[in-house]
């Protein structure tokens, strides 16, 4: 059942409107987006919503999904985007979160500050924990990264775990254009009960909690595209370093 709801940020004017206004028609027209479990997104204050990825395309769907559900679709983008002339601007005008690479100690400053930001102005993020596309072959969740676990665990954020599938259809994993016929392929969005790290938070500086909170994050992932795919997931995880590939997917030599 689609679940589409108004809330006070797609109400408020903000530079949203005329994003919205292009980019929700198109999309719409593409992609056919049924989405359940809307109410476990919270309506107003901050919130990590964490979704699978295997398409370029997806951040996509995810955006209109979560304007849809009454909330403004913000994300990790790389430091260096916010540098760029015009987009820089429209990266901070639209509240869109830098992340940088940087040492441990002001990785962790940076997170504070970053979860801080987002308690005071009641804003949610959208953070991809496998931090790229899914190596797996069969587009089941990988290993994923502490990123998003940090920045619930600073302030005791609602971490919200989401699952979408049906977007490899309009564009496959590394596939350089859209697959448009037929228009409005289904694609089916299904967000799950915020995870429980409240246990963790006193550690969220030590590896273990991250590692442990980082598994619960991709355990709620991955069970929810099982139910969206009807299939059960392959009981171990894959893990890029252990078969044989960098970051970026490719083999290492």
């Amino acid at each position: 059942m689609t679940d589409v709801r108004s809330g006070s940020e797609t109400r408020r004017p903000s530079l949203f409107w005329p994003l919205a206004a292009i980019v929700v028609p198109v999309v719409s027209l593409i992609a056919k987006i049924r989405i359940s479990g809307a109410e476990k997104l919270p309506r107003e204050g901050a919130y990590v919503l964490a979704p699978n990825h295997y398409s370029e395309f997806d951040p996509l769907i995810v955006a209109v999904a979560v304007w849809r559900m009454g909330r403004a679709p913000r994300f990790m983008a790389k430091e260096s985007l916010f540098r760029v002339p015009v987009l820089g601007a429209a990266l901070r005008a639209t509240g869109m979160i830098p992340v940088a690479r940087a040492s441990s100690a002001a990785s962790a400053k940076q997170t504070m500050a970053q979860s801080a930001a987002l308690v005071e102005n009641g804003r949610g993020v959208i953070v991809y924990p496998e931090g790229t596309l899914t190596r797996d072959p069969a587009l089941w969740p990988m290993r994923g990264k502490s990123g998003a676990v940090r920045l619930a665990l600073a302030d005791g954020i609602p971490l919200v775990p989401m699952a979408q599938w049906g977007t490899q259809e309009i564009m496959g994993r590394y596939q350089k254009g859209l697959s448009l016929w037929p228009l409005r392929k289904p694609v089916r969005v299904l967000v799950g009960d915020p995870i429980d790290v409240s246990d963790l938070r006193g550690r969220a500086s030590e590896p273990a909690a991250l590692n442990e909170a980082t598994a619960r994050l991709m355990n709620a992932i991955t069970a929810l595209l099982e139910e969206l795919r009807g299939e059960k997931a392959p009981a171990e995880r894959w893990n890029p370093s252990s078969h044989g590939q960098n970051e970026t997917g490719r083999l290492d030599s």
